[in-house]
């Protein structure tokens, strides 16, 4: 099986899976429902999957797939401000209308038990890789602050996504993500931006 088709395998694995369970529920989701569903077979899932519950951690899989696909929104036109709240308002709304609370709290606790690697700050993923580039941008047009590293700007937008979610998931979810954010962003963002 090429690179390619395996990345496709199991991008269609994870993301029948994330479907089911925000239809269904985790609990109620059956491999044999992600397998039939994704249009795979049992070998390919377990190929990748230790089991059901080691899909939780590929919830960031499917936040790459988003970003994969916002990326060729972002126009020269839009400063680097707008483009970190434009991609933080995006993935928001996706997860307000299509990830629950369950899911999702399930996703961060296993992140804090985890004694291998976590998904959620893999250098490698596409989420940073895209926020290191407009960062970079951003500061090298003047838009953003060079005292502060590029690095360390990423890391600061990192946490401050987490720490929205680990709030919406202890809060049951009673608000709307991306529209609270929407409201808190840019005095966050703020704090990076070069006076004019």
């Amino acid at each position: 099986m090429s690179k390619e088709n395996g990345k496709n395998t199991k991008g269609k694995i994870v993301s029948a899976a994330w479907e089911l369970f925000y239809e269904k529920g985790y609990d109620d989701t059956t491999v044999d429902e992600i397998v039939a569903k994704s249009g795979t077979s049992k070998g390919s899932f377990y190929h990748y999957f230790d089991s059901k519950d080691s899909l939780l951690s590929s919830l960031s899989y499917l936040f790459d797939e988003k970003y994969e696909e916002l990326k060729d929104n972002l126009t020269p036109r839009m400063t680097a401000f707008d483009k970190l709240v434009y991609l933080n308002r995006e993935l928001f709304l996706m997860i307000d209308n299509s990830i629950s609370v369950d899911l999702l709290a399930r996703l961060l606790s296993t992140q804090l038990i985890t004694k291998g690697q976590k998904h959620l700050l893999d250098r490698d993923r596409t989420y940073y890789k895209l926020l290191r580039k407009i960062i970079i941008e951003g500061q090298q047009a003047g838009e953003l602050t060079d005292t502060v590293s590029a690095n360390d700007i990423v890391k600061a937008y990192a946490v401050y996504e987490r720490a929205m979610l680990y709030d919406w998931c202890i809060c049951e979810g009673d608000y709307s993500l991306c529209r609270y954010s929407e409201g808190m962003i840019g005095m966050f963002l703020g704090g990076f931006c070069r006076k004019k």
